[in-house]
């Protein structure tokens, strides 16, 4: 099938449109809403970097700004999805029962099947096929007690899996951040043909959450310094 990728740029996102490359489908749009502040359906740290993953894999890009409310979000999904030449849509989400249901009616609405490979999937197993894709993915904001600073930046690896599985003995936590614990952003995958490198970043830490913001970021050649 033709298909679009809804992107947030992080693990998941990247994930779903891999697998669904592996499948033998055509991912023929990548699609990235974002807002100026938080919203209720999409994942909005570092959104902007998501034209740039896009041309990174040399796939077309489609955007669509919401206002960050419930009703704006609803709105900027349709715009971007409306009237493209494509049989359905791509969507990370594992375990959100409100951000299926969302995408499901908007999907539905316009004729596009919603295909979700990583849906209702074993957190621990989808943590680890990360990994074993060949997706590089690292930390870039933490909002859980017992998630601090010093996550920012890190691989998304079983070194830093085994870190998550520790602080989820003290608190209940998912290892892939479905519960909002952590979001991430993918630096390079197997569909990448450049991989993103980040030039200039900032650090903001406050009381229970930390976030690492790009500022400045490169598409570069795989294997360059």
């Amino acid at each position: 099938m033709r298909l679009a990728a809804l992107c947030s740029g992080g693990k998941d996102s990247v994930l779903s449109m891999y697998l669904a490359h592996q499948s033998g489908h055509e991912i023929c749009y990548v699609v990235g809403i974002s807002s100026p502040g938080e919203s209720w359906i999409f994942h909005t740290p570092n959104a902007w970097l998501v034209p740039m993953i896009a041309d990174a894999m040399g796939i077309r890009f489609k955007g669509a700004e919401t206002d960050g409310t419930e009703a704006g979000d609803m709105e900027a999904l349709r715009s971007a999805l409306g009237g493209l030449d494509a049989e359905g849509v791509i969507m990370g989400g594992i375990w959100s029962d409100y951000q299926w249901d969302r995408i499901n009616n908007i999907c539905g609405d316009l004729g596009l099947m919603v295909y979700a490979p990583l849906w209702r999937k074993d957190q621990s197993l989808v943590y680890d096929e990360i990994g074993a894709a060949g997706i590089e993915a690292i930390i870039v904001g933490t909002f859980a007690e017992g998630l601090d600073e010093t996550y920012l930046g890190c691989s998304l690896d079983a070194a830093c899996k085994e870190r998550l599985i520790k602080a989820g003995e003290r608190i209940e936590l998912s290892v892939t951040g479905e519960g909002g614990e952590y979001e991430s952003l993918v630096l390079d995958s197997p569909m990448h043909t450049k991989r993103l490198a980040i030039r200039k970043e900032r650090r903001d830490v406050s009381r229970g959450s930390s976030l690492l913001t790009v500022e400045e970021a490169t598409l570069e050649n795989k294997g360059q310094n």
